[in-house]
């Protein structure tokens, strides 16, 4: 197996050049990350290229890094996109980072793979990175009302909002949230003999 993956960094690296960071080979999988200008180039070519032939992306995440451990800065909003060969029985991450922590921005893979589509408005609608080009941008899993994203690092356990149906009015309201921040602290209970061997 790791000849194999040892193998498609090569590839990798014949095809792509300084395009790419050195890819990475862990736990079974390779990873490659480009940066955002290059993105929508290497992912094209990953596609039509006859000696990888990535024919489906299986999977398109949002990714937040504002709290990663690394001596190293990171920019913080990233897409990891997995890929797959069948002609080859390859498979790949493809990664890259958005330029602007505060409105990230990426280029939409839609038009390469049509199975982009709802991961990208997925990752859009909690996360809160745009896709330019991509056909139907909007929220996909929270409601039309919401404020924020939900799977940033930085937003509220509780939320910002409520919503609740009023009788009066006769239609849903919103509210600000009326639940108190607090901190669950799990409890241990033992009996008094716990870990004990007996008598008899």
């Amino acid at each position: 197996m790791t000849e194999k993956l040892e193998r498609l960094g090569q590839i990798l690296c014949e095809k792509f050049g300084e395009k790419i960071d050195q890819p990475i080979i862990a736990c079974g999988e390779v990873t490659i990350e480009v940066e955002a200008d290059d993105y929508l180039q290497v992912a094209q070519a990953l596609r039509d290229d006859v000696s990888l032939r990535f024919e489906q992306l299986i999977d398109l995440s949002g990714l937040d890094y504002s709290t990663f451990a690394s001596e190293t800065p990171v920019r913080r909003f990233a897409v990891s996109v997995h890929l797959l060969s069948v002609s080859n029985n390859y498979r790949l991450r493809l990664r890259t980072f958005a330029e602007d922590d505060d409105f990230p921005v990426l280029p939409s893979l839609c038009d390469l793979w049509p199975s982009a589509n709802w991961f990208e408005r997925e990752a859009f609608d909690l996360f809160g990175v745009m896709f330019v080009g991509h056909p139907d941008l909007r929220r996909i899993l929270t409601d039309y009302g919401f404020v924020g994203y939900p799977f940033r690092k930085d937003f509220p356990i509780s939320g910002h909002v409520e919503m609740r149906y009023d009788q009066e009015l006769g239609r849903v309201v919103y509210q600000p949230v009326s639940i108190e921040p607090r901190e669950n602290t799990p409890r241990i209970v033992r009996d008094e003999n716990y870990g004990n061997v007996g008598n008899g």
